[in-house]
């Protein structure tokens, strides 16, 4: 697979306001397929399928945990596939915000 193949997956993926909402909840931290099920008026299969594109498109990872799925973000694998096709796009704007962070972290600006 290439670097784009790969990149479409993760961007399909991220089409859904489903999936959106998903990795949203899960920034928070680990939940349970049932705890993430419980957060929408969509069928359990639905968010089981949800939850195939995502650790599909390598968004999230799952494990076992006696008879649950623990689900959890793959926050590297989100910020590489977006910084990726930012870095493509739109170059200056990623040289101007990490210019910015840094200028944040060593006190210059807010």
């Amino acid at each position: 697979m290439t670097e784009a193949q790969d990149e479409a997956g993760a961007f399909r993926a991220l089409a859904d306001p489903t999936r959106r909402q998903i990795l949203e909840d899960l920034r928070a931290g680990e939940l349970a397929a049932g705890e993430i099920a419980a957060r929408f008026a969509i069928s359990a299969p639905s968010i089981s399928r949800h939850l195939g594109v995502l650790k599909g498109a390598g968004l999230v990872t799952e494990r076992r945990e006696g008879n649950r799925i623990i689900y959890a973000l793959a926050e590297d694998r989100l910020a590489t596939c977006i910084g990726r096709f930012l870095s493509a796009v739109c170059p200056e704007q990623i040289v101007l915000r990490h210019t910015k962070w840094r200028a944040k972290e060593q006190g210059e600006g807010s």
